[in-house]
Formats: C-alpha cells, structure tokens, sequence
C-alpha cells in the first residue's frame, strides 16, 4: 500500500527555488585534508545545506565579529586578564594593610589614636578581602562563560 507522502509527490509541482539577490558569484579556494573536508560535509548534510554555504557563513561570521578562531584572543579573555591583575593589585593592598595591623599589634603601651587607626585598618581589610573574593568571582564566571562559549 503506497503511503501518503509518495502519493501526494507524484502530484506536486516542481518548483525552483527563488533567486537570493545577494546570490555569492566570487569564488575563493581552500584546501582541507581529507579528515577536515568530511568533517565539514559531515556537519553541512546535518544542517541540510551545502558545503560551501557553512564555510562561507562561517567566514562571514568571523569576519564580522560574531565568531573567533581557537586560539584567538577575545575580548572575555582581556576581561579575565584585567579581573585577574586588580585581584593582585587588591591583595597586596591588603598584605599591606596586614601589616600595619600586626605593627599596631605587636606590643607595648598604644600610641594616642593608634586603637582608632587599628579598628579603621581592620574594616579596611575586610573590605579588601571582601573586593578580592568579589573580583575572583567575576573572574571564575568569565573563564566559565569562555569555555561554555
């Protein structure tokens, strides 16, 4: 018993596809080896579009900014770089102020306003310690972001 779908074949009409006006003329060869060339056959016949129109998107993609190269660097991982140097910059403020405390600590009877300046250098601290977890977190995210992307 025939099925639907080739009865309904043998009575459809023909027809061409219309025309793209940004039809693609120019040619520019590449060369693949033979693993390459199957991998991206392999991927366009699962797209159900030609070879050449997913290396041809794909380059179009890169070169208008919505696709990079492994390798390349991103602006993620400029992002990643600068979280990770304020992080540095931010810890040895802090190294900084551990040891005033520990100057401040270290013995003998207190200097007039040294309680205050001890009480002011361990919020300080806090807030330093609370910026560099802060900034460790940004950047954990931006490498997790990168990687999933």
């Amino acid at each position: 018993m025939p099925r639907a779908a080739d009865e309904a074949a043998l009575h459809r009409v023909a027809r061409r596809r219309a025309r793209d006006t940004a039809q693609r003329k120019q040619r520019v060869d590449a060369r693949y080896s033979t693993a390459e060339k199957t991998k991206i056959v392999a991927k366009a016949r699962s797209l159900n579009i030609s070879g050449a129109h997913l290396v041809a998107t794909a380059v179009m993609a890169y070169i208008d900014g919505d696709l990079t190269l492994a390798g390349q660097r991103s602006a993620v991982d400029d992002y990643i770089d600068e979280l990770n140097a304020l992080r540095q910059q931010v810890a040895k403020i802090g190294h900084n102020v551990n040891q005033i405390a520990r100057k401040l600590n270290s013995g003998g009877q207190p200097h007039p306003g040294d309680s205050d300046l001890l009480a002011q250098t361990d919020r300080t601290l806090d807030a330093v310690g609370t910026a560099v977890r802060h900034i460790g977190h940004a950047a954990n995210q931006a490498v997790a972001t990168k990687a999933a992307g």
